[in-house]
């Protein structure tokens, strides 16, 4: 049977029974089928995988014997935080599930002056809980124990005055800026809308310390920029390659 990786927000412990959570055993149950006896690593975000046997199986519940626990795969030792800019459709999704998969620290959905989706207030915990739950699976799929922290949404000038990282970066195509050559301890990674950052964006980044990074001669899409430079960055100062 295929390896399976499941998330769930119960405090886990060696030699306990658990009664997943609904959620993990609707989705073990109804989309993984799995059966009593399989085995299942489950992990909360502590940062510990824990081996697990289903011991019962009753329509949408599921009960598990938590067996050894075993230090998981974490984030990057590059502590990141990308404030990444909305956008339609399930870009920002894709967008956030890669960077969760190339190790990114935390996460903030930003509102800027080109952003052009608009977020009830009473639809603001729902879409949280989806990203944090995009986020979640892509933890599943990738090895990770450790999800990075999902913020709520803030505008890009409440932001960008709440980062105190060693390194501040405004990606943009059309100014000169490259990466430093010492090793910062952390980076905070501002990446605007579809319509680029408007120059009172960057205005605000630029007086809260962000220094313009360039990508290269292409103009790359929102949720592609964000991926490139965090792999250049794990590649430069993180663990990848």
């Amino acid at each position: 049977m295929r390896d399976i990786r499941l998330y769930t927000d119960q405090p886990l412990a060696t030699e306990q029974q658990l009664e997943l959570a609904p959620e993990p055993a609707h989705h073990l149950v109804k989309v993984l089928r799995a059966r009593v006896g399989d085995t299942v690593v489950l992990f909360d975000g502590s940062g510990w995988d824990y081996a697990c046997t289903v011991t019962g199986i009753h329509r949408n519940r599921a009960t598990l014997t938590i067996g050894k626990a075993s230090p998981g795969i974490g984030g990057s030792p590059l502590n990141c935080h990308l404030g990444l800019c909305l956008s339609k459709g399930d870009r920002f999704d894709w967008a956030i599930q890669k960077a969760t998969e190339l190790g990114v620290t935390a996460i903030t959905p930003l509102l800027s002056e080109r952003v052009d989706v608009k977020i009830p207030a009473q639809r603001v915990a729902n879409r949280l809980r989806h990203w944090r739950q995009v986020v979640a699976g892509a933890c599943e799929q990738s090895g990770r124990s450790q999800p990075p922290e999902t913020h709520p949404p803030l505008t890009l000038s409440e932001w960008v005055c709440e980062q105190r990282a060693d390194l501040k970066a405004v990606l943009h195509h059309r100014l000169p800026g490259t990466l430093p050559d010492a090793r910062p301890d952390s980076v905070a990674l501002l990446v605007g809308p579809e319509g680029g950052l408007s120059p009172r964006d960057l205005d605000q980044a630029q007086a809260a310390g962000f220094t313009t990074v360039n990508l290269g001669p292409r103009v790359l899409r929102t949720e592609t920029a964000p991926l490139v430079a965090l792999s250049i960055l794990g590649a430069k100062w993180g663990d990848l390659l």
